[in-house]
């Protein structure tokens, strides 16, 4: 006898309501694109976390995204080098677009996400990614970055979890938050005062101690 009701019905229309919410932010009607579109951004950021982030951020995915999430994913080969060049010829070559548009489309999708995700879950994530590609996922176009100037260094890794290992860690995330604060509050005498630059040291500053749970998620903008 058939059955009347479809197991699998909520978890593919919670799916759809996921590519509807992210083809509205993409300003298009195209479904398959949109799919397209977050399958690359997922791809490409799952690439470059460690496992246990990437755990925390596939636990937010509908089931059948989470599936897309981890195709083709192998633990020992993450995270992989952080380089812009990399990172968008990936984003483009899985989304279908041109490296050019990566910024704006990356920006999208990380703007409807950050709707769809629980509060501070993104702001997790982005704490263990260079600044770099920070900007590439909220939009920054990459045509200008000269990745000569960048210096690389590895996401975060993972450690055994311990009273010590875990204070070691809250001590490490409050000095890298104030070397940052102080990096953007830094000028010269001669200077004009820059706030968005004092802005986005705080930002840097918050998602760092977010990450480790020192404080809270930001409140939304209402």
């Amino acid at each position: 006898m058939p059955h009347r009701d479809d197991p699998l019905g909520p978890a593919v229309q919670t799916a759809h309501d996921w590519l509807r919410d992210i083809a509205d932010c993409l300003d298009t009607d195209d479904r398959a694109f949109a799919y397209r579109v977050l399958r690359a951004w997922l791809h490409t950021v799952c690439d470059r976390i460690n496992v246990s982030s990437s755990a925390h951020l596939a636990a937010q995915l509908p089931e059948i995204l989470r599936g897309a999430y981890y195709e083709g994913w192998v633990p020992s080969h993450v995270p992989v080098r952080h380089g812009i060049a990399e990172f968008t010829r990936q984003f483009a070559r899985e989304a279908g677009i041109g490296v050019e548009e990566v910024g704006p489309v990356a920006g999208a999708v990380t703007a409807a996400l950050s709707e769809l995700f629980s509060p501070g879950q993104l702001n997790r994530i982005f704490a263990v990614l260079p600044m770099h590609l920070y900007g590439v996922l909220c939009g920054a176009r990459t045509e200008a970055v000269d990745e000569s100037l960048i210096e690389w260094q590895p996401a975060a890794e993972e450690h055994a979890v311990g009273p010590t290992a875990e204070l070691e860690e809250h001590i490490r995330a409050l000095g890298d938050a104030v070397a940052v604060l102080a990096r953007g509050l830094e000028r010269l005498p001669a200077d004009t005062p820059d706030n968005d630059r004092t802005t986005q040291a705080a930002q840097r500053a918050h998602r760092i101690l977010l990450a480790e749970g020192l404080v809270g998620a930001e409140p939304r903008e209402r």
